[in-house]
């Protein structure tokens, strides 16, 4: 076998994410809390979800007339229904249909409505305000391309992404899964190549330092034209 063949053998061929992340919740692969459903400590430990929590809280209740929230990317929900209350209606959107068949029996508040897409691919429901927590950074740049060519369609989007500490060079590309870019020493930027998304502004709201201390979840706001 020559060296190219070899090469090609040894090639990791990436798995569709849908099969990807529902493997990811049945094995366990964030851990568990007892629970069928586990987003991670990063979705639960107090210290990096309340000062979110407290960040977009303030954004929401700064307007007269409650937005439209899309929740891109909602895991087990343990964040996302602390923000219902601030939201005049809260579409949350995961691409695990058995997770989102759980939400829709758990939780029956009047103004929140779960819906199974791949964000990648499928039309995104309109709103006010796009919520992508700790999303990107598990995908493939393909799949962040096509979910950054839909932002638009929202005023305002709220991303969070697990970065590495100090400089870093962005956006470099993975196979997408359990893993993130800080393995590569990298993480998702949107505003930097190979994405380039042209924002009015940019602002962010909060940083804090991740558990392991391998990094910072850095949320930051950017209005689109």
């Amino acid at each position: 076998m020559d060296t190219k063949q070899k090469s090609l053998k040894n090639e990791k061929k990436p798995w569709p994410t849908k099969e990807a992340m529902e493997q990811v919740y049945k094995m366990k692969l964030w851990g568990t809390n007892h629970s069928d459903f586990y987003s991670g400590i990063g979705s639960h430990h107090p210290e990096i979800i309340n000062p979110y929590i407290e960040a977009i809280r303030l954004f929401l209740t700064s307007f007269k007339t409650p937005l439209t929230v899309c929740d891109l990317g909602c895991g087990d929900f343990n964040v996302g229904k602390e923000l219902i209350q601030y939201a005049k209606k809260y579409i949350a959107i995961d691409i695990v249909p058995d997770l989102i068949r759980h939400h829709t029996e758990k939780f029956k508040q009047e103004n929140v409505v779960f819906r199974c897409l791949d964000i990648a691919k499928d039309e995104l429901p309109s709103g006010d305000c796009a919520i992508v927590r700790q999303v990107l950074q598990h995908l493939s740049n393909e799949e962040v391309q096509c979910i950054v060519d839909k932002l638009s369609c929202y005023t305002y989007v709220i991303i969070t992404e697990h970065l590495p500490q100090g400089d870093f060079i962005p956006n470099k590309d993975i196979i997408a899964g359990q893993g993130t870019r800080l393995k590569k020493k990298s993480g998702i930027n949107i505003v930097a190549p190979p994405f380039n998304c042209k924002v009015k502004e940019e602002k962010q709201l909060v940083s804090v330092v991740s558990n392991d201390h391998k990094g910072v979840i850095v949320t930051t706001l950017y209005k689109f034209f």
